[in-house]
Order: C-alpha cells, then sequence, then structure tokens
C-alpha cells in the first residue's frame, strides 16, 4: 500500500522509528480533536509533536456532514434557506441574504432600494455578531475571560433585533424571494438604535483590554503569520486575507444589495499573523457600525419591503382565503409550477469569514439540478497544517482560534 494511503498515525510510526533510531529523542502523536473544546467543533487534528513542539499534522474533517448540497437538490427554491443559515451559524442572515439574492440574479428580480438597505443592515449586525465571538473566544483561548463574558451581552441584543425582523435567534431563515416576509417593527429599529448607541462604548473598552495588552500581544504577535502569496494560494479570503495584506472585499470588488451608495474602509494588516487577524476584525466592526448607520441615514421614504413578483413571491396568507388570483399564485409557487430559466449563475457575497458563494445550476424544474455553496472555512482550513508546523502546542490553539473555522461551514 502506498505510504499516502496509510492513516497519518502509521505514517508518523515509521517516522516516529526513524527519528528514534537518529538521536534518541522521543516523538509522539497527539489527536487535536475530534471532540477536544479547543477545536472550536467537531473536526481532528494529528500532530506529530516532538515535546510541545509540532512538526507534522494532518486533518480530518467530515465529522458532521450533512449532505446539505444535496439534500437542497431536493427541495423547491425557497425551502433551502434554513439549511443555508445553519452552515455559519454566527451569521445565518448573511447566508440568507446571499441565497435569495443568487435566485434574484438567476430570475432577474430587481428588489427595491429599502430592501436592498434592510438587508445591508442585517447583514453587517451579522458580521459585527460573527467578529464578536471569534475575538472574545480567542481571548478566552489566550486566557482571557472577562472580556467575552462583558461583550456577549450585545450579541443577545442583535438577536433581539433578528426576534423583532422574523421571529428566530440563531438559525433565521429570515426573507424571501425579492426581499423581506414583513416589514420590520417599530420596535425593531428602536432596539437597533440602542445597540447602536451601547456597544461601540462597550467594544472599545473590549480592544483597550486586548489590543495593548503585554500577555496578549506575547501570546498572539508573530503566531501562525502566513505571507500574501502563500494566502493567495490557500485560496485563503476574508479578514483572514485581508490580514495578510491583500484588499480584497466582495463588497467591493463585486458590489452587491448597494453596497456602492456606503463609504467604507477596508482594513488591511501586514503580517498576517494571529494579532493581525484579531486586529482586522476589531477594525472591520467599526466600519460594519458606520455602514448601518449610513443606511438609517439613506433609507428611502415608504414601507416596501418586497419586489412585485407575485410569480416567486408568496401572499399573504389572509389574502390566500379570500382573493382568487393570491390563492392561484400561492398554490402555483408551492407546488412549483412556476418555471425557472435555465441557466448555470454564481454568486457571492462578503460573509464574515470572507467569500461566500453559490454556484446554481438549473433544469427548469422545481428544484436546482446542481447547488454548491462556496464556504470560505473550507477552503480556508486546509492552511491550517502548513500555519502550525513549528509552533507550539499552544500556539495552535490561538492560530486556529483566528482563523474562525465554524464546523458548520467546514462540513456542509
Amino acid at each position: 500500500m502506498s505510504e499516502l494511503l496509510l492513516p497519518p498515525e502509521h505514517r508518523y510510526a515509521k517516522i516516529i522509528k526513524e527519528r528514534h533510531n537518529e538521536d534518541g529523542s522521543e516523538l509522539s502523536v497527539l489527536n487535536l480533536g475530534p471532540t477536544h473544546p479547543a477545536t472550536h467543533g467537531i473536526f481532528q487534528n494529528i500532530l506529530l509533536m516532538d515535546g510541545e513542539k509540532i512538526l507534522e499534522a494532518e486533518p480530518t474533517i467530515g465529522y458532521i456532514h450533512r449532505a446539505f448540497e444535496k439534500i437542497a437538490e431536493n427541495r423547491p427554491f425557497y425551502q433551502i434557506t434554513p439549511l443555508t443559515d445553519r452552515m455559519n451559524y454566527c451569521s445565518s442572515p448573511i447566508n440568507n441574504m446571499g441565497w435569495w439574492m443568487t435566485l434574484e440574479k438567476l430570475l432577474d428580480i430587481k428588489v427595491p432600494k429599502r430592501v436592498d438597505y434592510l438587508r445591508v443592515i442585517v447583514m453587517e449586525l451579522a458580521r459585527i455578531t460573527d467578529h464578536l465571538i471569534c475575538n472574545s473566544i480567542l481571548g478566552v483561548d489566550t486566557g482571557a475571560y472577562t472580556g467575552f463574558l462583558y461583550v456577549f451581552q450585545f450579541r443577545e441584543k442583535v438577536y433581539e433585533i433578528y426576534e423583532e425582523i422574523c421571529g428566530a435567534r440563531l438559525t433565521t431563515n429570515m426573507g424571501r424571494i425579492g426581499g423581506f416576509e414583513r416589514d420590520w417593527s417599530p420596535e425593531a429599529f428602536r432596539k437597533l438604535d440602542d445597540f447602536l448607541r451601547d456597544f461601540p462604548v462597550a467594544w472599545k473598552e473590549f480592544e483597550n483590554l486586548f489590543e495593548r495588552n503585554r500577555i496578549f500581544i506575547d501570546r498572539t504577535v508573530n503566531v501562525g503569520a502566513i505571507t500574501a502569496e502563500k494566502a493567495m494560494a490557500y485560496g485563503l479570503t476574508g479578514p483572514n486575507l485581508r490580514a495578510a495584506g491583500i484588499d480584497y472585499d466582495v463588497r467591493v470588488a463585486h458590489p452587491y444589495s448597494s453596497y456602492e451608495d456606503f463609504d467604507f474602509i477596508v482594513p488591511v494588516g501586514k503580517s498576517g499573523d494571529t494579532y493581525d487577524r484579531f486586529c482586522v476584525r476589531n477594525a472591520e466592526v467599526w466600519e460594519s457600525l458606520s455602514i448601518i448607520r449610513q443606511a438609517l441615514d439613506k433609507m428611502p421614504e415608504g414601507n416596501e419591503y418586497h419586489a412585485e413578483v407575485p410569480e416567486y413571491y408568496l401572499p399573504p396568507k389572509e389574502d390566500v382565503y379570500t382573493n382568487m388570483e393570491s390563492l392561484i399564485y400561492h398554490f402555483k409557487i408551492v407546488m412549483g409550477e412556476v418555471p425557472v430559466p435555465v441557466a448555470q449563475i454564481y454568486h457571492a457575497v462578503e460573509g464574515a469569514n470572507g467569500e461566500l458563494g453559490f454556484y446554481l445550476e438549473t433544469d427548469g424544474s422545481r428544484t436546482p439540478y446542481r447547488l454548491h455553496f462556496r464556504r470560505p472555512c473550507f477552503i480556508y482550513y486546509q492552511a491550517y497544517p502548513d500555519m502550525i508546523k513549528g509552533s507550539m502546542l499552544s500556539d495552535a490553539i490561538v492560530i486556529l482560534s483566528s482563523l474562525n473555522v465554524i464546523a458548520g461551514e467546514l462540513d456542509a
């Protein structure tokens, strides 16, 4: 049998034997995961160790693979949304909005400007919560629990806003083809205003706890650094790519949902290390807050919350009971009798972890012929073994934490 086909622990056994015979040192194999709190999800890394130093690493995934793409190919288009928000569940609305925009691109639907701005608000809220979780947990992994406990209350504040919008908190299943299922309530905007007032103060305090902290700096500077060239070669996107010095953001490179209407800076690092990844996410939170404020200031008047596309947008249930046209549209949409174009399209949004893409191939039926999710975590996790070689075991934990590998997005 080829050595490449052997399990890593078998290949490592040969290395251990050779190394032991060579200089008398003793190597060992360590399983980091799959069910270990430091892995932030159910995935495994088999490490070849020289004491606490990592010599080789091999990742194993698939422990929670749920076959979302194949399930989606047997579901009507509007029933696929609950699958998307179970990928990166830390920022579900971005997944939801990206899917609806993919369908609108397929169907050539132009949504009202107000819908664009509402989507921008909810996507930037999701980005904030994702970065909040990543950076506060990075603090925990370096031994600082206070920052995590302090800012986590604001994740709950955002979830309360989600609840006002769609009735859900974590897995949101938010929106429809053409917009939202209902207009945002005055209470949603009130809670949003409260969040915009209170959160920046707390986030500044959070930054002060870490960015100049001697212990945190020692644990993160020059730890897990990746060059711009390697980051590009591995297909990194999002904050992990920008921390390496590459100025690429889908919102700027390929604007969607009227992002071209907003002024914001794309934070970029230099060294591509754990500290830069932390700082880039911190800076992106401030930009997201700015974008949300701009969206509120520029919000068009009126109460439009969906496009006028009765062929694809489910009518209100009360109308279905009393109006024949609504009943017909409801029946045709649910039973899949409204034709869709035969096409191959790709649409991407800037997810919290990078480029979140949807490749959709249709054959005119009520379900996708082929659907592929481009999940940023799945792409950049392949760089992790390279990034931890030569580091200490404790460094491997903070490097993984700073990459923000979400198991649901890794194993979809």
